[in-house]
């Protein structure tokens, strides 16, 4: 039986992705190369080129997809603190942490950035300064945290825990550095907290 066109789409734009994430993951992006994910994928170049465009549009969707997973991850960790104002810290800290994954560490914070420019400038960040500005507002309706402007909060807070994250990754020890860099930042935030709150 053929299968529906959407789902045999699907499948292939899996299995590309799939490939590629594993190429770029373990080899890094100038290492691989788009035979090896066509062989791996069992498809042709023209199925990269058709879905994709080229290498670096198949390194943006395998960003987009570990960049969910990331949103997904940074999202249960929240839900699962005490309190509204742990959970924010506690996923901002997880975000750096994440930077010592060996797949994120490559992709996102080394091959990413010097594939495609400032990570500041990727369209997935626009989403996550929304979510914080969210957070803060919710924080600073609360009593949690002094009266501040959440947008310019939101942006702060999001280019430095990329910076940190950044750091973490293209350390010579990342483990210490991460170690250094969640504890500054949790200091950091807490210079954000109400007098009211304790």
């Amino acid at each position: 039986m053929i299968k529906p066109r959407p789902e045999m789409i699907a499948e292939t734009r899996a299995k590309l992705l799939a490939a590629a994430r594993h190429a770029f993951g373990t080899v890094g992006y100038a290492q691989s190369s788009m035979d090896d994910f066509t062989a791996a994928a069992g498809l042709t170049r023209g199925a990269l080129y058709h879905h994709f465009g080229d290498k670096k549009g198949l390194l943006q969707a395998v960003i987009q997809q570990i960049d969910a997973e990331m949103t997904a991850r940074l999202s249960r960790v929240s839900a699962g603190a005490a309190t509204r104002w742990q959970g924010f810290v506690d996923e901002c800290a997880t975000y750096i942490e994440m930077a010592l994954e060996p797949e994120i560490q490559r992709i996102m914070f080394r091959d990413g950035p010097a594939v495609l420019g400032d990570i500041s400038q990727w369209p997935t960040t626009s989403g996550c300064i929304a979510a914080q500005k969210k957070s803060l507002a919710q924080l600073k309706q609360d009593g949690v945290i002094i009266d501040l402007d959440e947008e310019v909060t939101a942006r702060m807070i999001n280019g430095a825990s990329s910076n940190a994250a950044l750091w973490v990754a293209n350390s010579d020890n990342p483990e210490e550095t991460s170690k250094r860099a969640v504890q500054g930042f949790r200091t950091l935030l807490e210079g954000l907290r109400s007098k009211q709150a304790g």
